[in-house]
């Protein structure tokens, strides 16, 4: 299964790219937006598309953050530790962000589905709130994926030794 690493981090890139993509342009129509109110004018649901575009750039990027080991740690006691203990704790901490994950991808899940049942809509351009649970949907799915495979590589290294 770390066999894998190497293949999901292509699609974890093209993911953390749209959201890149996604937060770039939440900030080009607050700018336009800006732009436009000094001279009278604006641009009609601009809260409703940089929400969206938040949504997008937050969740899209996670997989990627797991799959690099980007998230912030502290590593006071585990650097002081025997190598592979310090390997075995990181791995077992990598299963709990599974979980925490998953159970994200759970709650969303029903939430998203009850946002779909309900027909909700944002308020100023109606568009369907189950398109802002997307983004969570995915990221949260992939992040899941990304975890796992980090944690089995730590786990796995703690048992065999670390590559050299």
């Amino acid at each position: 299964m770390t066999r894998l690493l190497p293949l999901a981090r292509p699609l974890a890139r093209a993911l953390a790219l749209a959201g890149v993509v996604a937060l770039g342009l939440a900030a080009g129509v607050t700018l336009l937006d800006i732009g436009l109110s000094l001279v009278g004018g604006g641009i009609a649901g601009e809260v409703d598309l940089v929400q969206l575009g938040v949504m997008a750039a937050a969740w899209l990027a996670m997989p990627l953050a797991f799959l690099d080991e980007a998230h912030v740690s502290v590593d006071l006691l585990s650097a002081r530790l025997p190598q592979r203990l310090g390997l075995f704790l990181k791995g077992l901490g990598g299963l709990l962000a599974v979980a925490l994950m998953a159970l994200v991808l759970r709650y969303g899940w029903d939430a998203a589905a009850q946002q779909l049942r309900f027909g909700d809509v944002s308020q100023e351009l109606g568009i369907p709130i189950v398109w802002y649970w997307a983004p969570l949907l995915a990221g949260a799915a992939l992040s899941v994926l990304a975890a796992l495979l980090v944690a089995l590589a730590d786990l796995t290294a703690a048992v065999r030794g670390p590559a050299r």
